[in-house]
C-alpha cells in the first residue's frame, strides 16, 4: 500500500498517525488509493459556506439560508444542523429549532459564479466533469496520472485545499471505482471530507446500511422494500439478482446490483439540461387571479432569461402550483413551437393557471419550460404564426435595455403588483 499523504500540507506521512510536517491527523491511506479514479466532489453546505466567507462576522452563528416565515430551508450550516435544522425544512419549522440562527435570503447569482469558478477549476483536473447541480458533480481522473505527475486521490486533495484557499469554501470528496460509490463516500466524512471506497470492501461496507443509501429508494419505495422484508441492503444482496427483478421488475434489477456494488455508469461530460424552471412560496395562501398573474408573468420573464442565456428553447410548458395542505399539482401543455420568449411561455402558463383557479388557495406557484433544443429552431416568423418575428425584436429590444438600465428598466403592466412573496 502507498504510504499516507496529509490532507492538509499535502506531505508524505509515513507511518500513519500524524503527519510529520504539520501534525496534521487528516491523512489519506487506502489500500485501493491510487488505483481509484472516478470521483464525487461536493461543496459543504455550498449557500451557507459563500455567505459566510463573504461576511467573517457569520462565522460562528448558526446561519440559515432561506426567505419568509412560509418558505423552506435552502441550506444551513453545520452550527444550525446541530440544533437539527435540515434543507428543505419549512422556515417555521427551522426558526422554532434555532431561534438564534441569522437568516439570508438566497443569492442565485452570487452562488451560480462561485459555482461556476469551483467547475472551471475542476475542468483543469479533467475534461470528463459531469455536473449534477451548482455545487456537486463526478469527475473521472483515468488518464491524467502524466498530466498531474500524481495519481488521481493526490490530485484530488490538492484541488480541495486549491479550493478552500482560493474560492474560500470547503469541499468533500469521495473516490471510488463507480459513480454510485463515489457518490455515498463524498457523504461519510463531511465536512472537509476525503473518503475511499475500494472494490474489496464495497459489499461489506453496504450491507449494514439502510436501503435509503441507494439513489433513487425515497420513503414510499422503503416502504413497499421493507413490506418484503428488505429493509438493509444486506437483505438485498441475500436475494438473487432474478428474485429483485421478478418482485420490482427493472428497478429490482438496479437494486440488486447498486446493493452490491455493480455500477456501469459512466461520467458524461455532455449531461443535458432537462428542463428550466422558476417557483416561488408566498406569505399567505393565494387564491385570485389578479394576484397569482403578475408574479406568473415574473416567473415566466426569469425562465426565459435563463434560456436565453444557457442556449435553450422549448416545446413545452409546465404550470406547477402546491396548495395549502402541501399537495402539489403540476399541469402541462406539450407540443408547442420552439420558443424561449417570455411572450410566449407566459400565455400558455396563464391558460393552465386559469383552469385551476376557484376556491383553491395556494402556497407556492412555478412555471417551467422543458422539451429542449436549439434556440436556433425558435420563433422564427412563418405564414402560421406572423406575429413571431415581432416578438421576438420587441422582447430583444428589452432584453437589451434591461442589460443595460438594470431588470426594473423595462417592467410590463401585467408585471406590476403582486403580494409579498419568497422569490
Amino acid at each position: 500500500m502507498a504510504q499516507p499523504i496529509c490532507r492538509d500540507c499535502l506531505a508524505p506521512a509515513p507511518g500513519g498517525g500524524r503527519c510529520p510536517a504539520c501534525g496534521s491527523p487528516r491523512l489519506l491511506a487506502h489500500p485501493e488509493r491510487d488505483a481509484l479514479s472516478l470521483a464525487h466532489i461536493d461543496c459543504d453546505a455550498f449557500y451557507a459556506a459563500v455567505e459566510k466567507r463573504d461576511n467573517p462576522a457569520l462565522a460562528d452563528k448558526p446561519l440559515i439560508v432561506g426567505g419568509g416565515k412560509r418558505g423552506v430551508v435552502s441550506t444551513c450550516c453545520y452550527i444550525a444542523r446541530t440544533y437539527g435544522v435540515r434543507s428543505a425544512m419549512p422556515m417555521f419549522k427551522a426558526r422554532a429549532l434555532c431561534p438564534d440562527a441569522v437568516v439570508v435570503k438566497p443569492d442565485m447569482a452570487k452562488y451560480v459564479a462561485v459555482g461556476r469558478q469551483i467547475r472551471d477549476m475542476m475542468r483543469a483536473l479533467t475534461p470528463l466533469v459531469e455536473p449534477l447541480s451548482i455545487d456537486e458533480a463526478f469527475l473521472d481522473l483515468s488518464g491524467t496520472e502524466r498530466l498531474h505527475h500524481a495519481a488521481p486521490a493526490l490530485t484530488l486533495a490538492r484541488f480541495s485545499a486549491r479550493v478552500e484557499r482560493e474560492v474560500g469554501v470547503t469541499v468533500s470528496v469521495g473516490l471510488s471505482y463507480c459513480k454510485f460509490l463515489a457518490k455515498l463516500a463524498s457523504d461519510l466524512d463531511k465536512p472537509r471530507g476525503f473518503s475511499i471506497i475500494g472494490r474489496a470492501e464495497a459489499k461489506s461496507l453496504l450491507a449494514p446500511m439502510p436501503v435509503t443509501k441507494i439513489w433513487g429508494v425515497g420513503a414510499a419505495f422503503a416502504a413497499r422494500l421493507e413490506a418484503r422484508g428488505l429493509r438493509a441492503i444486506a437483505d438485498i444482496q441475500a436475494r438473487g439478482e432474478i428474485d429483485m427483478m421478478k418482485a420490482f421488475g427493472q428497478e429490482g434489477q438496479r437494486l440488486w446490483r447498486l446493493a452490491n456494488g455493480v455500477d456501469p455508469r459512466t461520467v458524461n461530460p455532455e449531461r443535458e439540461t432537462k428542463s428550466i424552471s422558476a417557483e416561488t412560496t408566498f406569505e399567505t395562501d393565494i387564491a385570485d387571479a389578479q394576484t397569482l398573474t403578475p408574479i406568473l408573468h415574473a416567473l415566466a420573464e426569469k425562465v426565459s432569461a435563463r434560456a436565453k442565456r444557457e442556449g435553450y428553447a422549448g416545446r413545452c410548458v409546465t404550470l406547477k402550483l402546491k396548495t395549502a395542505d402541501f399537495k402539489t399539482r403540476t399541469r402541462q401543455r406539450s407540443g408547442l413551437a420552439p420558443t424561449q420568449l417570455a411572450a410566449r411561455i407566459f400565455p400558455v402558463a396563464r391558460d393552465l393557471l386559469r383552469a385551476e383557479l376557484g376556491a383553491t388557495r395556494y402556497r407556492l406557484i412555478g412555471v417551467g419550460l422543458s422539451d429542449l433544443c436549439e434556440p436556433e429552431l425558435a420563433d422564427a416568423p412563418d405564414l402560421a404564426d406572423p406575429d413571431a418575428g415581432r416578438l421576438k425584436a420587441a422582447e430583444q429590444a428589452m432584453d437589451a435595455i434591461r442589460a443595460k438600465f438594470g431588470k426594473d428598466a423595462v417592467i410590463k403592466g401585467v408585471g406590476l403588483g403582486g403580494p409579498k412573496n419568497k422569490g
